[in-house]
């Protein structure tokens, strides 16, 4: 985690033909920010507290077009089961 004055700034950096994925919090908001996750290179995601109910913001990066079918897959598969235990969260609470 990297702080300024202004902004709060995590990150988890990318193997070497990937940047990595990072997430950037204004210091007036740190408080809200509830849980800052990095599932893979291509995929994170931040739980921010609001009054009525908790947002969560995914950040993922695709593959892209060049890429292997097998890559594909895998990044697809990796996708449904973090979106599928977001479900699963949710349904435990409603």
């Amino acid at each position: 985690m990297v702080r300024t004055e202004v902004y709060i700034f995590s990150y988890r950096k990318g193997n070497e033909n990937q940047l990595g994925t990072g997430i950037f919090a204004h210091h007036r908001k740190v408080s809200a920010v509830q849980r800052v996750a990095f599932v893979s290179d291509r995929m994170s995601y931040i739980v921010l507290r609001g009054r009525c109910c908790n947002f969560v913001v995914f950040h993922v990066q695709a593959t892209s077009e060049e890429k292997g079918d097998d890559s594909k897959d895998s990044f697809y598969e990796e996708l449904e089961q973090v979106f599928g235990n977001f479900l699963t969260t949710i349904r435990k609470f409603c």
